[in-house]
């Protein structure tokens, strides 16, 4: 059943990716129409054909997806949305309960992956069709501007709103690929094995490292528990439990510091316009750094009662 549900998401999500690249497409003002038109149509198709798709055609579509993006053809459109005067009057009218529809998506989500078989990313995927359905019911909008506001949301992020997936699996590939025990090698020959501060230490910065040049606590965790996490941790008696959420909250420490997680520190920047789009990194830097002495402190206390 999560297998059939998850099929759906896809495409369902790939039918947005196709009306993203008709918009674009229709949109004769567009600064990139053509380059925009088919990254947007090369994502939607992957989204809703892909498991029949032979794998190396669509790693060749991947590469073309990532050539437009390489010489800068995937951009916004001219299209506009709604006043700023409509948007004034409706966010007056409907207050703080525009909220309700974004805590849909988490409730779901954890609603689903606690108490069925289906999994967080089936919950995920239910809970934002219920946020677009109790959406438009709140504002009474039609389903096509939906559409059209998720396609041009889409066109402002651009390329960058596939960094997450597309690290996730590169720190898959890099942990197959035994990434893991070179840099278990590259630890020991300055860590000495049985120091358990040292090795927190390690642990910690190394998740924070990797999650910078991964862009994904997620892609980072695989690999550095496997080479650092495991040896230098979890072998002198630490919790494995507190230790790895630790380690992926850790991580995150890492998010705050890369344009890497893009969809957390590059995509507010390009939506709000921002004049200098590292400000949003920039501001994070001590909170960061604050937070991983802090989990090595946490780690040590909590991961080794």
């Amino acid at each position: 059943m999560g297998d059939i549900l998850l099929k759906i998401l896809y495409i369902l999500c790939g039918l947005i990716a196709s009306a993203t690249a008709i918009l674009s497409f229709k949109d004769k003002k567009h600064p990139a129409r053509v380059g925009t038109t088919m990254f947007w149509g090369f994502l939607a198709l992957i989204l809703i054909f892909g498991e029949y798709i032979p794998a190396n055609i669509v790693g060749i579509i991947l590469i073309l997806m990532s050539i437009i993006t390489a010489i800068d053809k995937v951009k916004a459109g001219s299209i506009k949305g709604k006043s700023d005067e409509f948007k004034q009057k409706k966010s007056e009218e409907i207050g703080n309960f525009i909220f309700i529809p974004a805590l849909m998506i988490a409730v779901f989500a954890f609603i689903i992956a606690q108490f069925t078989d289906l999994g967080g990313l089936v919950g995920v995927g239910i809970g934002a069709t219920a946020a677009l359905i109790t959406g438009l019911i709140m504002t009474k909008a039609k389903p096509i501007e939906a559409i059209g506001a998720g396609g041009r949301l889409l066109q402002q992020m651009g390329s960058p709103c596939l960094l997450p997936p597309t690290l996730a699996a590169l720190g898959a590939l890099f942990n197959a690929a035994g990434v893991g025990e070179v840099i278990a090698k590259g630890i020991s020959s300055v860590v000495p094995m049985g120091n358990i501060v040292l090795g927190v230490i390690a642990y910690v910065i190394g998740m924070v490292v990797f999650t910078m040049i991964m862009g994904n606590a997620f892609a980072a965790f695989a690999v550095i528990t496997a080479g650092v996490g495991g040896p230098f941790v979890l072998s002198q008696g630490g919790n494995p439990g507190v230790i790895a959420a630790l380690a992926m909250t850790a991580g995150y420490c890492g998010t705050l510091l890369t344009p890497m997680a893009a969809n957390f520190n590059i995509v507010p920047a390009t939506l709000l316009e921002m004049k200098d789009e590292r400000k949003v990194i920039k501001s994070q830097v001590p909170v960061a750094l604050a937070l991983m002495v802090v989990h090595v402190i946490l780690m040590l206390v909590l991961g080794f009662k």
